[in-house]
């Protein structure tokens, strides 16, 4: 059974314990696996940061998300560096890595017209940190590397604080009953993208 740890009430379905055993196969094996994560989380880290930019770029004069993503996409980009350094710990290359289509799936059901685009990318991007949250729970309960499972273990606080600071700012913009009943909406599309675990490991596999 998976380790009871807290999550974010947002999310429709937890995270089933074959992405845990596809992400740390068992004691004698290769953890092959596991250090696919690590890349995987570096392209996660740079890409949360570059959605903050994105988000900056497109709505600049909304003032309050600006200040607020601002911090984030700082403290993703040094959550970037850090996983980083542990991919030249264990002499693993940056180098591409096919992204899973969690992702793609989550875009396309962000509404093409404003201000429902607002919205939705607000929402979504809520939603991804939750899952991130999540997911790096999972990995500081579960990993068999002492240290790197407290590494993950500290970077779970900043994802659920970011979670916060993306539903905060959609409540900030829009009526909070329109953002409730959205969030459930694309919460339920979040957790139906996970229901079939990728062939590969990946953090949102």
């Amino acid at each position: 059974m998976l380790t009871q740890l807290p999550t974010i009430n947002a999310l429709k379905k937890p995270t089933s314990f074959a992405w845990v055993e596809q992400a740390m196969p068992a004691a004698g094996y290769a953890y092959a696996n596991l250090d696919i994560i690590l890349l995987d989380h570096s392209h996660c880290e740079r890409k949360t940061a570059g959605v903050a930019l994105n988000l900056m770029f497109r709505y600049p004069s909304n003032s309050k998300m600006v200040r607020e993503l601002t911090a984030i996409a700082r403290e993703e980009l040094e959550h970037f560096e850090l996983v980083n350094q542990w991919l030249e710990l264990r002499n693993i290359p940056l180098a591409p890595l096919p992204p899973p289509p969690y992702g793609a799936g989550l875009k396309a059901n962000v509404r093409p017209k404003e201000p429902e685009r607002f919205l939705d990318s607000l929402l979504v991007t809520g939603l991804i940190e939750a899952r991130s949250h999540e997911r790096l729970g999972l990995l500081a309960a579960h990993c068999p590397e002492p240290e790197l499972a407290k590494f993950y273990h500290g970077l779970m606080a900043s994802e659920a604080r970011h979670y916060g600071i993306y539903w905060v700012l959609a409540a900030t913009y829009f009526h909070r009953e329109i953002v409730m009943q959205r969030l459930d909406e694309l919460a339920i599309v979040e957790s139906e993208l996970l229901a079939t675990l990728h062939p590969e490991p990946r953090i949102h596999s």
